[in-house]
C-alpha cells in the first residue's frame, strides 16, 4: 500500500491542511460544500498506486484554518494556486466535487497552462433558470424553515436542494453556496464562460442523478468544447467508485 502523508502549509490567508501520497502524473482532489478531504479517502487509496495525489481540505474546512474572512470561490483559487506554487506543481489534474468542480473549472479558466485536464462530480456554478440554490437562500434568513420544508420535500420526493446534509454542519460550505449575495454568487458562475473552457473535461455522473445533476452535465457537454462523459451505476453523491475511477484510468491514459 502507498504511504499517505499529511501536511500543513501557512499560506497568506490561512493555514492548509492537506493528504499526499504516490508518485507520477499529479491529481488534486477538491471536495464538496458539505464535506472535507476524507470524502476522497478510498479514492487516494487506490489511485496513488498510479498517480501523485494531492487531496487539501480547502480553506475554512476539515483540518484547514478557519479564519474570519469572506468565503468565495476566488478565494480558495487563490489558496489552491498558492498551494500548487509552493509545491512547485506545474501541471496537474483537477477533480472536483461539487463546489470542487467549481473550484476546479474556475481554477482552469484563470490558469489553463497549469491544467491538463478536469475531472467534475456534481458540479456546481452553472447556474441555470428556476435552479433551487435561489430559492434556498430564504434558509440563510429564517432557518426554522428547514424542517418543515424537508418534511414536504420527502412527501413530493422533490426539492434536491433541500437533501443536503444539514447547512449548519457546514457553515463555509453554506456561505459559498447560499450564504453570499445573489448578484456576488452569480458573478463567480461560470456557464457563460464554458467556451473558454479549453481542457478536456470528464463528467462522472450516476444513472440516477437528479434531474438538476442531469440539466447542468448536458448544459456543460453542450457548451464546453472538449468534454467526455462516462455514466457510473449510482448518483452524483454515491457513484459506483470502481466504474468511477476505471474511467479516471480510461481518461488520463487517452490523455498521454
Amino acid at each position: 500500500m502507498t504511504p499517505i502523508r499529511n501536511a500543513r502549509l501557512r499560506l497568506s490567508q490561512g493555514q492548509l491542511f492537506w493528504r499526499e501520497g504516490g508518485r507520477g502524473q499529479t491529481l488534486v482532489f477538491l471536495h464538496g460544500a458539505w464535506s472535507d478531504g476524507n470524502q476522497w479517502r478510498s479514492w487516494l487509496s487506490d489511485l496513488s498506486s498510479r498517480y501523485h495525489c494531492i487531496v487539501p481540505d480547502l480553506l475554512g474546512f476539515g483540518e484547514s484554518e478557519r479564519p474570519k474572512l469572506h468565503y468565495s470561490i476566488e478565494l480558495e483559487v487563490e489558496c489552491l494556486a498558492e498551494l500548487l506554487e509552493a509545491l512547485r506543481l506545474r501541471q496537474v489534474c483537477l477533480i472536483g466535487d461539487s463546489i470542487g468542480a467549481w473550484i476546479a473549472a474556475s481554477y482552469a479558466l484563470r490558469f489553463p497552462e497549469q491544467v491538463q485536464a478536469i475531472v467534475l462530480l456534481n458540479p456546481e456554478g452553472v447556474f441555470l433558470e428556476n435552479q433551487g440554490w435561489q430559492m434556498a437562500r430564504v434558509l440563510h434568513r429564517f432557518p426554522a424553515l428547514l424542517k418543515p420544508l424537508r418534511l414536504v420535500a420527502k412527501l413530493l420526493r422533490r426539492a434536491d436542494w433541500l437533501n443536503q446534509q444539514p447547512f449548519e454542519q457546514s457553515p463555509v460550505g453554506f456561505k459559498l453556496l447560499l450564504g453570499r449575495r445573489a448578484r456576488e454568487i452569480q458573478a463567480e458562475g461560470w456557464r457563460d464562460r464554458l467556451a473558454w473552457l479549453k481542457v478536456p473535461i470528464l463528467l462522472l455522473q450516476g444513472e440516477q442523478d437528479s434531474a438538476t445533476v442531469r440539466a447542468v452535465n448536458q448544459t456543460i457537454a453542450r457548451e464546453a468544447p472538449s468534454v467526455q462523459v462516462e455514466t457510473c451505476v449510482g448518483t452524483d453523491s454515491n457513484l459506483c467508485e470502481p466504474e468511477a475511477i476505471a474511467a479516471i484510468d480510461r481518461f488520463l491514459q487517452n490523455l498521454a
